[in-house]
């Protein structure tokens, strides 16, 4: 196999009952700051660039005392190919089930979801702004 890099574990999302007060808490506490918030139940923070915590406002059947808190974990990838190349690899894992197609966004980024045989959910994900600061 060929190696695929990433630029490592950068991304978590977790599913809370009230975004605004996650939002005050990590930016008050861990100083993160607001990379973006496409609305008030969606919040993306970053502690300068290398990192994004998503914080989503779960849905009503989310049972936020178990694995569903945890949404999935994100690898960065330096490129919107290496999604693609990503995907053609994970496709061929057995023991690997694919969650979400590739898909671009609307930030630009571009990525796809996986389950782990435990269903803990990964992105991989190419992330402008974390693939610039990586890039320099």
């Amino acid at each position: 196999m060929k190696t695929l890099p990433t630029l490592g574990l950068r991304h978590v999302a977790l599913n809370v009952p009230d975004p605004q007060r996650a939002k005050e808490f990590y930016c008050r506490v861990l100083q993160m700051q607001v990379e973006w918030e496409p609305d008030p139940d969606n919040i993306y923070l970053t502690s300068g660039g290398l990192d994004n915590l998503a914080i989503h406002r779960a849905a009503p059947e989310v049972n936020l005392d178990g694995l569903d808190r945890l949404d999935h974990l994100g690898f960065a990838l330096p490129t919107m190919e290496a999604v693609d190349q990503w995907y053609a690899w994970i496709q061929k894992q057995p023991d690997a089930k694919i969650v979400k197609e590739p898909k671009t966004h609307r930030d630009g980024a571009r990525s796809f979801y996986f389950q782990d045989p435990d269903r803990v959910v990964t992105q991989m994900i190419f992330h402008p702004p974390i693939a610039a600061r990586e890039s320099k």
